[in-house]
C-alpha cells in the first residue's frame, strides 16, 4: 500500500499495535504486513494496527516522549533506518512499548491489518476536542466530567462498550462519551494512561465474554453515581472482535479508532467505502 509517487526505495518507520514494535522497513505498509503475517486467517490469528510514522529524511520527524533515559529511542530509530537504507528489508528500532513513547502527532497514516496481511487505510484523522482543563479526581460524576471538558451534559446517558487496544487490551463498559472517556483515563489519579487508543463496539459478543459480565457491569454503573467505567475483561480482543463490529464501520454512527492523550482526542474514521476485497477476507 504505497501512495502515488512513492518510490520503492522510500523508507517507513512503522508502529505495530498492540505489540508496541517500531520497525524500519523498505517494504512499504502492504509489504511489511505480508512479511509479518502468520499466514491464512483460516488457521492463524494475528490482526494488527499499523501506524506509519512521520520521517524527516532518514530520521524521525518528531521527538519521542521521555522515558527516563533507560534507552535512546531516537538513536535506535535512526540506526534502524540507516540499516534499511544500506540494504536490509526490515530492522527493529524498538522491540517494546512503542505506543507509549511515540507522540500522537507522529502518526502520518493508520491502517488496519487482517491476519493474512490485507490492509484497510483509515480516513484522515479529525481532532474532536482539545483538553484544556487538567483537574481530575476519581469521585467526579459523569456530568462533572462533561463540564470539565467543556461539553454539554447529555440529556440521556447510555452505557457504551469500548475495546481498549492500547496501552493494554481491555473490554470496558462506560457511561461516558468517547471524548469524556479519553479525558478521564488520561487524567485520573492512580490508574492514568499516558496515551490511549480505543474503539466503540456495536454490541455485546457473548462468545468473547459471558453475558453475565456485561449485565453486572451495567448494574454497577447504574447503582453508583461516581462509577464511570467498569472493566469487563482482559484479553486479546483485537483478534477476537471482527472489524465490522466496530461502531462506524458501516457509517451508522460516528466511530472508528480514537486516540488521545492529556492534550486532546482525535478520531481516525473508516473510509467512505469499504472495498469488497477487504470485506470478504477472514479476520
Amino acid at each position: 500500500m504505497r501512495q502515488k509517487g512513492e518510490n520503492m526505495n522510500d523508507l517507513n518507520l512503522i508502529l505495530t499495535v498492540p505489540y508496541g514494535l517500531i520497525v524500519a522497513t523498505s517494504l512499504g505498509l502492504e509489504g511489511f504486513a505480508k512479511h509479518r503475517s502468520p499466514g491464512s486467517a483460516k488457521y492463524f490469528r494475528g490482526k494488527t494496527i499499523q501506524v506509519d510514522l512521520a520521517l524527516d529524511g532518514d530520521k524521525p520527524a518528531y521527538r519521542f516522549l521521555d522515558e527516563g533515559g533507560w534507552r535512546d529511542a531516537t538513536g535506535d530509530a535512526i540506526a534502524a533506518l540507516a540499516a534499511v537504507r544500506s540494504g536490509k528489508r526490515t530492522k527493529t528500532a524498538l522491540s517494546n512499548d512503542g505506543f507509549n513513547v511515540t507522540p500522537l502527532v507522529a502518526y502520518k497514516r493508520l491502517v488496519l491489518a487482517k491476519t493474512g496481511g490485507h490492509l484497510l487505510e483509515m480516513g484522515p484523522p479529525a481532532s474532536l476536542l482539545p483538553f484544556v482543563n487538567h483537574a481530575c479526581h476519581e469521585e467526579l460524576t459523569t456530568d462533572q466530567v462533561a463540564r470539565s471538558i467543556g461539553r454539554p451534559v447529555p440529556a440521556v446517558r447510555t452505557s457504551r462498550l469500548l475495546m481498549i487496544v492500547e496501552p493494554i487490551q481491555l473490554l470496558v463498559m462506560t457511561n461516558l462519551t468517547p471524548e469524556e472517556y479519553a479525558w478521564y483515563v488520561t487524567h485520573r489519579p492512580g490508574k492514568i494512561f499516558r496515551q490511549v487508543m480505543f474503539t466503540e463496539l456495536i454490541e455485546e459478543d457473548h462468545e468473547v465474554v459471558a453475558a453475565s459480565r456485561y449485565e453486572e457491569a451495567r448494574e454497577e454503573l447504574a447503582a453508583k453515581p461516581t462509577k464511570k467505567t467498569k472493566v469487563i475483561a482482559l484479553g486479546e480482543f483485537l483478534d477476537d472482535v471482527p472489524f465490522h463490529a466496530w461502531v462506524g464501520y458501516r457509517h451508522e454512527a460516528q466511530g472508528g479508532l480514537y486516540v488521545g492523550d492529556r492534550n486532546g482526542i482525535s478520531l481516525w474514521p473508516f473510509p467512505t467505502t469499504i472495498p469488497r476485497s477487504w470485506d470478504v477476507h477472514d479476520g
